[in-house]
């Protein structure tokens, strides 16, 4: 968020388009098994990067 001057919460919801409670599940790191693919999506356009660069997947943990 740093790197793009998003600020808080607020901003990266009016940029992305994102509800709170979405961003909040990935930034407390709950629930993550049911973060749906187009939130994911929606934070690659905003940031303007590849999901893999969202998201590391470590098998067994």
């Amino acid at each position: 968020m740093a790197k793009h001057r998003i600020d808080d919460i607020t901003e990266l919801m009016e940029k992305s388009g994102l509800s709170r409670n979405s961003i909040n599940k990935l930034y407390r790191e709950t629930d993550l098994e049911t973060i749906k693919l187009e939130t994911l999506v929606r934070l690659c356009d905003t940031f303007q990067c590849k999901l893999s660069e969202l998201v590391e997947y470590l098998p067994g943990e």
